[in-house]
């Protein structure tokens, strides 16, 4: 079953320094490694910033609303993602738990990848 992994953060008020940004690099190279060996990694990236988010919606009538930024201002910000085809909600809790995103105030959280019979 594929399970989508969202790693929320609390966007950091000052830049980490160079030795914890360099801890948090290694730690997701190896959690990476690791989803990758297990054979369960279907799709994972990071994502920019909310500042360089845009936000679509239609009205009613048809008409395209475009607006900068997240459309929800809440206290974290959905800092990136995976994919994992793994065999049960279980085995999903255990390689979220594993993620770098869900220590140090990150968390995690878990949703099924709904599968629509192709046709």
């Amino acid at each position: 079953m594929k399970y989508m992994l969202l790693i929320y953060v609390t966007p950091a008020t000052t830049a980490p320094s160079p030795t914890d940004g360099a801890r948090m690099m290694e730690a997701y190279e190896s959690f990476n490694k690791a989803v990758a060996e297990a054979g369960v990694w279907i799709a994972g990236d990071a994502l920019h910033g909310t500042d360089t988010a845009t936000t679509v919606k239609v009205d009613d009538s048809g008409t395209r609303l475009v607006t900068d930024g997240p459309f929800a201002e809440t206290r974290e910000v959905l800092g990136g993602y995976y994919i994992l085809d793994v065999p049960d909600l279980d085995s999903a809790l255990d390689w979220a738990a594993r993620c770098p995103g869900s220590q140090n105030g990150g968390s995690i959280e878990l949703r099924p990848v709904v599968d629509f019979a192709a046709g």
